[in-house]
């Protein structure tokens, strides 16, 4: 069984010896640790400092939706720039026909660094993928392609004054009976399936046992500033450019695919302006665990297992809010609504994007906007 601890309060200091260790893998010493930490750091903040990002003039948050042509799903959209005076979300929601298939694609692309990356895979992405050649016959190693192509050429179009905007991507792809998510960075997609939540993507971040191997293998490292960082500076393992860390932080996906079915209800795809602020609470059994570690004398702190995996398995409870939130709304674009309002209201401090797809396999096409 793996145990790993965070803390959520900034405190690293009582989570374990072997966190620190973990810290200096890779480097070749103490000197060199810190000059890239300080060099690549300086890189980041200057380019935030000179980037441009989109702002929402009047600060109205935008929705809309839409039916797809053979009557099988709907989706809805609401997008927020909340209580931050730049927007550095985007989205994507469209419907194509390939090769005589109706597909159906959604993203939601959070930015850092500056708008630029999002907006670049906004608008390039699904493009790439379905001009792939096996998008149809195989579907899975297209959008790895895609992905990572679309990575290097947003690279390529970077000038030397803009070199370290990135994103997150977090997609689904609706191809016959098949849905595929394919993830990168920590937007979110969850399902509900017979009234069942269930994440489909997991978050990259630089704490995690395999991604820091993967980063620490690559001659990189991973430290504690503020939360657990690639090199000290970036929150997130895997993103859309930011290329002072590309050679750690890639943009290869994590995919699920999932059958499309009568028991396939809905779902739902958000930047972490939703998920940071809707609950993820662990389960009680953690609590359980934290005073059977106590009787036996081993005296770590109650506020390490506010985030705990047991088995590997981290349970959330956040997801299953998202999802019990918005399963009486069966219109996609009042659900997604529904979501940025409530993440608003709960004082997400991020921009908020939220897409919903209803699949309307046992709904009769009855639900969404005008056809598309």
């Amino acid at each position: 069984m793996l145990w790993s601890f965070k803390n959520p309060n900034g405190n690293p200091t009582r989570v374990g010896y072997a966190n620190y260790v973990a810290i200096w893998q890779g480097s070749t010493s103490l000197m060199s640790t810190l000059d890239f930490v300080l060099t690549t750091g300086m890189g980041y903040l200057n380019s935030v400092l000179s980037s441009s990002s989109q702002v929402y003039a009047d600060d109205a948050p935008v929705s809309g939706g839409g039916l797809s042509q053979n009557g099988k799903f709907s989706y809805g959209y609401a997008s927020s720039p909340g209580k931050r005076s730049s927007m550095e979300d985007f989205y994507e929601t469209r419907i194509d026909g390939v090769d005589g298939e109706i597909v159906g694609l959604f993203g939601v692309f959070d930015g850092h660094g500056g708008a630029r990356a999002a907006e670049y895979v906004k608008h390039n992405l699904f493009s790439n993928l379905i001009k792939h050649p096996k998008f149809i016959s195989d579907t899975k190693s297209a959008i790895s392609d895609a992905y990572n192509h679309t990575d290097s050429e947003f690279l390529k179009s970077e000038n030397n004054q803009n070199r370290d905007a990135g994103s997150t991507a977090s997609t689904a792809i609706l191809v016959g009976d098949r849905l595929l998510v394919a993830n990168v960075g920590d937007s979110r997609a969850v399902i509900c399936r017979g009234g069942n939540a269930i994440a489909v993507s997991r978050d990259h971040k630089p704490d995690q046992t395999d991604e820091r191997q993967r980063i620490e293998d690559a001659g990189g490292f991973v430290m504690w500033a503020g939360t657990w960082r690639v090199g000290g500076v970036l929150a997130v393992s895997r993103a859309f450019g930011d290329r002072l860390l590309k050679q750690y932080v890639v943009a290869d996906p994590e995919i699920q695919e999932e059958k499309v079915d009568s028991s396939l209800e809905f779902l739902i795809l958000a930047s972490d302006g939703l998920w940071d602020v809707v609950t993820n609470e662990v389960c009680p059994f953690s609590f359980f665990y934290a005073f059977m570690l106590w009787r036996l004398m081993i005296h770590i702190p109650l506020s390490v297992f506010s985030v705990i995996f047991l088995a590997n398995d981290l349970v959330e409870i956040g997801i299953l809010e998202a999802v019990e939130m918005i399963q009486p709304i069966l219109d996609p674009e009042q659900a997604a609504k529904r979501l940025m309002q409530e993440a608003y209201q709960r004082g997400s401090a991020d921009n908020i994007t939220c897409v919903v797809v209803r699949f309307l396999g046992n709904q009769g096409g009855a639900s969404g906007g005008g056809s598309v």
